[in-house]
């Protein structure tokens, strides 16, 4: 999808998000600032959310420091040194281990004063990926300056974080939206963008979306820039074939041709921008796969999906797994 996405466009302030619970605690930690662990499903708003409170909280967007711990795990040295994002704190330290690296990048964040009043907001997403080792240097980071940083984790498996952190957070449950609220998002979204729309297509689309509010707001874009209305029978005609069977066959010939930085790119895009979760995108792949390819090279890739797919269940980093599962298995793809 070229245009700008509607869920960044439409990037909610704390009033409009749609769990009634959320706003209530999210608005509490305006006036007094507090450590959270955000969490919930995927696609539920959580990140959202959490840009909404440091929004109402902050009148400097960059007392907001966004860090997403997949941009550490699951990339290589030279990618970390090189994003722009935090080369400022990395340059001349090519020998650092990237345990050093993530450290170093969390410590002088944090270090840093706030532009504008009193604190600021370091924001910790996908933290379900942190392995223990990082979360005991998070822990001191978090003693060390509670007096100018807030510390937000968001994660969707709170378990996966010791209990040293999770004592020092005040935590924010984030259920998945009820199909009545995203048709509220949705309305509100579609008004601005002076779409005509109808109940049976927004409610269409609500169902569509299973709980999945990023899935929901995308999903109706796509069929507002391809029909120009949103109702019953365009929701229908257009939903029911969108697919990604291009990105899908990039990823496994990417993976396949051994250029699984490539592969993951694509699976990060799919992951962040266009409302999959990891293990119906780990389903969709072996789908493209099943048309694809046969025989042992099929057979490997099931056996590898198979053994991924526990890690997914339980919550940890899907970019991460699915990732590893490309490689293990690209390298051996046209065996």
């Amino acid at each position: 999808m070229d245009a700008p996405l509607w869920t960044e466009t439409y990037a909610p302030a704390l009033d409009d998000l749609p769990q009634p619970s959320v706003r209530d605690r999210l608005e509490r930690a305006v006036d007094e600032p507090m450590n959270l662990v955000v969490q919930g499903p995927p696609g539920s708003g959580k990140t959202a959310a959490v840009r909404a409170l440091a929004d109402a909280a902050h009148d400097d967007e960059n007392d907001l420091v966004e860090i997403n711990v997949a941009d550490f795990f699951d990339r290589t040295k030279k990618e970390i040194r090189e994003d722009p994002r935090f080369e400022q704190f990395l340059t001349g330290r090519s020998r650092m281990a990237k345990r050093d690296m993530i450290n170093r990048v969390l410590k002088e964040s944090a270090s840093y004063a706030p532009v504008s009043g009193d604190y600021k907001t370091i924001l910790l997403d996908n933290a379900e990926a942190i392995r223990e080792d990082f979360q005991q240097a998070l822990r001191r980071v978090m003693e060390r300056h509670h007096r100018t940083t807030q510390f937000v984790i968001v994660t969707r498996q709170p378990s996966t974080l010791i209990a040293p952190i999770r004592s020092r957070c005040f935590p924010v449950p984030v259920r998945a939206p009820t199909a009545d609220e995203i048709e509220v998002v949705l309305e509100r979204i579609l008004d601005a963008e002076a779409v005509d729309y109808d109940d049976d297509g927004l409610e269409f689309v609500a169902s569509y979306a299973e709980g999945d509010l990023r899935k929901a707001i995308l999903g109706a874009q796509t069929v507002a820039v391809e029909t120009g209305e949103l109702t019953m029978t365009t929701v229908h005609e257009t939903l029911r074939d969108v697919g990604y069977d291009d990105d899908l066959a990039s990823i496994l010939g990417a993976a396949e041709a051994g250029d699984v930085t490539d592969a993951r790119k694509t699976v990060g895009r799919l992951l962040d921008d266009e409302g999959y979760d990891g293990q119906s995108l780990l389903v969709d792949l072996l789908d493209a796969a099943r048309k694809r390819y046969d025989g042992e090279t099929l057979a490997r890739l099931h056996r590898l999906a198979g053994e991924v797919d526990h890690d997914l269940v339980t919550g940890t980093d899907d970019r991460l797994h699915l990732t590893h599962l490309l490689a293990t298995w690209g390298r051996h793809a046209d065996g």
